[in-house]
């Protein structure tokens, strides 16, 4: 039984344990919490190739004791050239392959966004420091885990003809098994350059030409003033006070609104007990009209017409819970969309805080992997439509719309949490069975992590939008979903990779730490 860890001088979580030690190095050097995050960001991209990359998007939350929390906004755009009539004939953007990559790699911009804030805060690192675990693991090799093998395995028939994929990922031509090693020398020398030139040179140097050409040469409507066009960008956070608490996330394009509107209904049906059938009820109903104003509202902020924040007051979310029938499900047959993501945390010993996601959105991204500097490239960008009438419909220099979205919470008490996790449409289902857990019934924080969940609708390829729950769940509970109204399919696993690799970090108003790991990851929490 894992139990909570506590410090008081850092603490990182991740779900991989070489990217919490990464970040743990980091603080244990007097670095702050963005640096350990970097670090961390770094690490992971090389360590879980399968859910993230630095040719991906990123997003930031960052607390200073004593100031609003701050946004970082680390989502490409569409590529210029990335027209319906690029696509002309097809009737969705192909999933895989070079069309798939149309969007630029926001990560490192957001790197470069939260170490130039992070700047003013005293002596910094430098940027071969925070690169320097992520180089050596890529160079030396990592230890493949049991969920690369197994979604390699899985995705192998979309994957395996992709440029660059077999050569990076299938050493011998063949799915590495677990526990064995892959070396990827070519991103190692791309980290290299990083180093040497600095994180622009991702977009406006040496490394930007590169991918550039090499994008066209493949057939992506991506090219050099695509990425030389991209900087991240410091943006204003959602936010939603709740009993006891004002909880943090990121505006639109990511799905931050519906993770605060769901604990925001919640909170107003005045349940009072943990895990019964009023709780888990109570946050599935809630999240269905939270996902409904995000299906209709969520798009590339220059598209929004309506402000975020207005679906966020107490009249609106009273009235949305006022909907919600206490013994009766509402059908659902609303859709949803795959997504690989990973979440982590940071603390420091001044009390500094960052939530951060990093993703590829379905494993393995677009699956092209660009053997002139061995980035694999992201495929959020097949979130567009080609229907012209649609909210998310494709333009170039648009914000797909994104999944990812880390929270941060501050209490009335004093208390600051930063929690989050993987899992694309379970990312704020998960969000709010943590916090409810933790923060509005008391339990302690790594039971709020390991303590069964549940996932309406897909993720990681699902193609059903039942309710899922892991096999843990007391069968009365279930009987009285199902007879609720309530889709329910008991899956085989305890602990199911389906519902997302969660994690949360707690600094108490006494100067302790707090963290949990989600035991469904490869990850732990590391403190000082």
């Amino acid at each position: 039984m894992l139990k909570t860890v506590y410090g008081t001088q850092g603490m990182m979580v991740a779900p991989h344990h070489l990217a919490a030690q990464a970040g743990r190095d980091v603080l244990r050097e007097g670095g702050n919490a963005v640096e350990a995050m970097v670090a961390a960001a770094a690490t992971i991209a090389v360590v879980y190739p399968h859910m993230n990359s630095i040719g991906g998007d990123g997003f930031w939350l960052i607390h200073e004791p004593g100031k609003d929390p701050v946004a970082i906004d680390a989502c490409g755009r569409s590529a210029a050239n990335a027209t319906p009539a690029f696509y002309a004939g097809l009737d969705a953007i192909p999933s895989r392959g070079p069309t798939a990559a149309l969007t630029c790699a926001g990560t490192i911009g957001g790197w470069a966004e939260a170490l130039k804030l992070s700047s003013s805060w005293g002596r910094a690192l430098p940027l071969a420091r925070l690169l320097e675990n992520a180089i050596g693991h890529a160079r030396a090799g990592i230890v493949v885990t049991e969920s690369q093998s197994a979604l390699t395995a899985a995705k192998l028939d979309q994957l395996h003809d992709q440029p660059g994929f077999a050569d990076t990922f299938l050493p011998d031509g063949a799915v590495p098994a677990a526990g064995s090693i892959l070396k990827q020398p070519t991103l190692a020398a791309t980290l290299e350059q990083l180093v040497k030139a600095g994180l622009d040179d991702f977009y406006r140097g040496d490394l930007a030409h590169a991918m550039a050409d090499e994008l066209q040469r493949l057939g992506s409507p991506l090219c050099a003033s695509d990425l030389s066009a991209y900087s991240a960008s410091q943006v204003t956070p959602l936010q939603v006070e709740v009993r006891g608490a004002k909880i943090f996330n990121l505006p639109p394009p990511t799905q931050g609104l519906a993770s605060l509107m769901i604990l925001g209904i919640f909170d107003k049906l005045g349940i009072t007990n943990a895990d019964g059938f009023d709780h888990i009820h109570g946050l599935i109903e809630s999240t269905k009209r939270a996902f409904r104003v995000r299906d209709r509202h969520v798009t590339d902020p220059g598209r929004l017409k309506a402000d975020p924040q207005s679906f966020l007051t107490q009249t609106v979310l009273a009235e949305l819970a006022a909907e919600i029938d206490p013994a009766r499900a509402l059908p659902w047959p609303d859709p949803a969309s795959p997504g690989d993501t990973i979440w982590m945390g940071c603390i420091d010993s001044e009390g500094r805080a960052v939530s951060f996601i990093q993703s590829i959105y379905w494993e393995f991204g677009s699956g092209i992997v660009l053997k002139d500097t061995g980035v694999n490239w992201q495929n959020r960008g097949i979130s567009f439509s080609l229907d012209p009438n649609a909210l998310q419909a494709l333009e170039p220099g648009r914000k797909p719309f994104h999944t990812l979205n880390p929270a941060l919470a501050r209490f009335d008490d004093g208390r600051v949490m930063s929690y989050g996790t993987m899992g694309g449409e379970g990312q704020p289902q998960t969000q709010a069975a943590v916090f409810s857990r933790y923060a509005m019934f008391g339990e302690p924080l790594q039971q709020a992590v390991t303590a069964p969940r549940w996932l309406l609708g897909r993720t990681w390829g699902d193609t059903s939008t039942t309710l899922k729950l892991e096999n843990r769940f007391d069968p009365q509970l279930v009987r009285q979903l199902r007879d609720a109204g309530h889709a329910v399919e008991l899956l085989d696993d305890a602990f199911s990779d389906t519902m997302g690799h969660a994690g949360a970090l707690v600094l108490r108003p006494d100067g302790v730490m707090e963290g949990a790991a989600d035991p469904r990851s490869d990850g732990c929490v590391t403190a000082l």
